[in-house]
Order: C-alpha cells, then sequence, then structure tokens
C-alpha cells in the first residue's frame, strides 16, 4: 500500500507545483517581456532504476512510480511589439537583453518599460538602473533619442553612449527570478542589437494555453487528492483485517 501513497503524494505536490508555475505565468500576461515557464516532471523509477549502455537504456529492477519536478523550462520564444508613447519605452529584436544594475547583481531583461529617476538616469522600476557600454545610462530628460542600433543621443544631438545589450554565453546557467528578471554568470556583448524606442515587446504568455493548462492541472490535482484518500481506506481495511487475524 505504500506504493500507492507515493504515487498519489508525488501527484499533489507536482500538480500544485504545475497550478503555481501557470498562475504566476497568468499574473505576468500583462508584464513586458515576460517569458513564460514550463515544468518538467520525470519519475524515480526511471532515473534510479534503468541503465545507459552503448546509448541504450536498459532496465534493471523495479521501483515505486512516483513523478518529481526534473526542471522548470523557461520558454524563450519572442512575442510582439506594442507601440507606446512613452519616450522611455524600449524593446528589443533578435538576440540579447537590457542590463539593470539591481543592489546584489546585473540582471538581464527583455522588459523595455522604463523611466528616469530624479538624477536623468533611465531606470527599470524596482529592479534598478539600465546599463550603457560606460555603465549608468543618463539621458537627463524625455527628449532624448535612441537608434535601432541603440545609440543613445540627447536632447542637441551628442552622443551619450549605446545601450548594453548581451546574451548568456553558450552553455552557461542562467537563473531566473520573478518578473522576467535572469542572472548569468557569463555573458558575452550583442553587436548589433536591434532597439526600438517608444516600443514594447509583450510577454509571450499564451492565455488560451494556459487556461487549458490550469484546468487540467487542477483535475489533475483533484484526482491524486481522491486517489490518496482511497488508499488510505483501503489501509485502514487492511489494517482492520489484520487485527482480527
Amino acid at each position: 500500500m505504500l506504493t500507492g501513497f507515493y504515487t498519489a503524494g508525488s501527484g499533489i505536490l507536482n500538480q500544485q507545483r504545475n497550478v503555481n508555475i501557470i498562475g504566476n505565468n497568468i499574473s505576468n500576461n500583462q508584464t513586458a517581456g515576460y517569458r513564460a515557464q514550463r515544468m518538467v516532471t520525470t519519475t524515480y523509477e526511471h532515473n534510479f532504476l534503468t541503465r545507459l549502455e552503448n546509448g541504450v537504456y536498459h532496465r534493471i529492477g523495479e521501483g515505486e512510480p512516483a513523478i518529481y519536478t526534473e526542471e522548470v523550462e523557461t520558454i524563450f520564444d519572442e512575442s510582439y511589439l506594442k507601440e507606446t508613447e512613452n519616450p522611455y519605452d524600449m524593446a528589443l529584436v533578435g538576440r540579447g537583453y537590457f542590463n539593470i544594475a539591481g543592489n546584489n547583481s546585473t540582471y538581464l531583461t527583455r522588459n523595455g518599460n522604463f523611466n528616469i529617476d530624479a538624477e536623468g538616469y533611465l531606470v527599470l522600476e524596482g529592479i534598478g538602473r539600465v546599463q550603457g557600454r560606460n555603465g549608468d545610462m543618463r539621458v537627463g530628460g524625455a527628449d532624448y533619442t535612441i537608434t535601432p542600433h541603440g545609440l543613445v543621443y540627447d536632447n542637441e544631438g551628442v552622443f551619450v553612449d549605446r545601450i548594453l545589450v548581451t546574451a548568456p554565453a553558450e552553455g552557461t546557467a542562467v537563473k531566473k527570478f520573478d518578473n522576467g528578471m535572469f542572472v548569468a554568470d557569463n555573458v558575452e556583448d550583442v553587436d548589433a542589437p536591434t532597439v526600438y524606442q517608444n516600443h514594447l515587446e509583450q510577454s509571450n504568455v499564451d492565455m488560451n494555453e494556459e487556461y487549458t493548462g490550469l484546468i487540467e492541472a487542477q483535475r489533475a490535482l483533484q484526482a491524486c487528492a481522491s486517489a490518496l484518500k482511497m488508499v488510505d481506506k483501503i489501509n485502514e481495511k487492511a489494517a482492520g483485517l489484520s487485527g482480527i487475524s
């Protein structure tokens, strides 16, 4: 009977996590540049009781068919651009991320919903200052312009700096934070970025897909909870019969 407990219990834990991930996607549907996430699961039976030999997996024993979350995958597909009337808004097309200097790290993001602080620096509110090739990007006011190649000029047409656009180097682990922020230990400059002022890249969350996945996850969660109750009742009966004998 322990097998049933493990199976139903692991199903409850994983489906609850799936519900949380989908809920986070839905709540960030309007967050510019947000990248949706998906849960990838596997089983203990597959991981612990198979052997890889000559490129082929061979089963070597039986185990509890319990599942667990192997990873949470980020969907990096680009989304469409929306034109805005805000001169501080920016959007990237193609490879790369904006760099934001936060309190503890430099964050990578596709969220170009920028603003300006009291000292005239571009900022992503709640995170930190936008970075140029020479450090914090100071534009002074709303009269600045930015070219499609990320070159920034002030209201007198004087070159200020170039928006820093980088991407994680190949093979580098990327850590995801809330609201579409990423951190990578090893990044490389994107030499020819495409930047649009007065535009925002929208999130790549597909609401139809998310709502469908949410309904499926909730039903699977309910099914696992019902199965756990059934296993518990069967266990009670078995214990009672054992006591009578």
